[in-house]
């Protein structure tokens, strides 16, 4: 028998020990399930967290394997939302919306380890994905969409709660207006200021109607439930509007003149699919936004209408047209 030196039994025992943890934190980490946190609204407004959790739904239905979930419903459960998920050992954890970002820097620099995302945010950790999206492209288009459309050359836009975000919306939109038409009127309101501005159907529809009444015939609406409102109102009055972030034109067909589409389902699925850390911007060119088409407001959009739009959006893509940033610039400056 051949007697090998104490410390060497030692630092084998060592190397073994850490191959096996090593191979114990890879199978806890492939076992791992995803987890998405959908913010004020709920799963099912319709609109942003909508498309979210068609993402995930997605990737459960090609993966065969389930996630978490959890919906946000006050401002103070967001910060042991996220953590709760990672103690369970969820990841990534993906949260939907800006107003998740402090509360995910918060719990992603306590869990290093595990994988974050956040849609419409950027945090800068190396455990983070940030997904942004260029909504001043995509309403810059339905912007010019809408006064190609307008019989009265005065078009209205509905935000939810005022903030940076919904003026990138608001700016876009009056740039693609004025742009196209440059006698164009843009009429805008915001609907508050608090997160319930997301799901007020009511104040939406008066905030639209008031803008009918001095004119306007098409109404973009950026207010996540909020919206469902707006597009009633336009019915009821025989105008137009245009939807947010999800493809909502069956929700008012005949009414809806298109929809202002951000591709989170897309985004979300991407992450589950592959995640990785860093900043990505998704634009037009990157298919992150985009105008909505299909048979429920196939009438409404000629087809001279839509060569006009599509004209505007290679323009924009190709880099033809500049348009101003209200979250970069801090101003609608244009």
């Amino acid at each position: 028998m051949i007697a090998f030196p104490m410390f060497a039994s030692s630092q084998f025992a060592r190397g073994a020990l850490a191959l096996a943890l090593s191979c114990v934190a890879v199978a806890v980490q492939a076992q791992a399930k995803p987890a998405v946190i959908f913010d004020m609204g709920g799963k099912f407004d319709k609109s942003f967290n909508e498309s979210a959790y068609r993402g995930i739904e997605r990737w459960k239905q090609e993966a065969g394997k389930p996630y978490l979930e959890f919906e946000i419903s006050n401002d103070t459960q967001r910060v042991q939302a996220i953590r709760r998920m990672a103690e369970r050992g969820a990841s990534p954890i993906i949260s939907v919306g800006f107003a998740q970002a402090s509360a995910l820097e918060q719990v992603a620099k306590e869990f290093p380890k595990t994988q974050f995302a956040i849609i419409d945010a950027e945090v800068k950790l190396p455990n983070v994905q940030s997904l942004l999206f260029k909504e001043h492209e995509g309403s810059y288009l339905v912007g010019a969409m809408a006064v190609l459309a307008s019989k009265s050359g005065k078009v209205g836009f509905v935000g939810g709660m005022d903030i940076p975000l919904i003026r990138k919306f608001q700016c876009g939109y009056e740039q693609g207006a004025k742009a196209t038409n440059p006698k164009a009127e843009v009429f805008s309101n915001m609907t508050g200021t608090t997160s319930s501005a997301w799901n007020d159907p009511t104040r939406g529809g008066e905030l639209a109607k008031a803008q009918f009444a001095k004119g306007s015939d098409v109404v973009f609406a950026a207010a996540g439930g909020t919206g469902s409102g707006v597009y009633q109102a336009a019915k009821d009055a025989g105008r137009l509007a245009i939807g947010v972030d999800s493809n909502q034109n069956h929700l008012q067909p005949g009414t809806m003149l298109t929809s202002m589409v951000k591709n989170v389902d897309v985004a979300v699925y991407n992450v589950l699919k592959g995640w990785k850390p860093g900043t990505s911007m998704l634009g037009l060119k990157e298919g992150g936004v985009e105008y909505a088409m299909d048979q429920h407001n196939a009438k409404l959009v000629t087809p001279a209408l839509k060569a006009k739009v599509e004209a505007i959006k290679a323009d924009i893509v190709a880099g033809k047209i500049k348009i101003a940033d209200y979250m970069a610039d801090g101003a609608c400056k244009y």
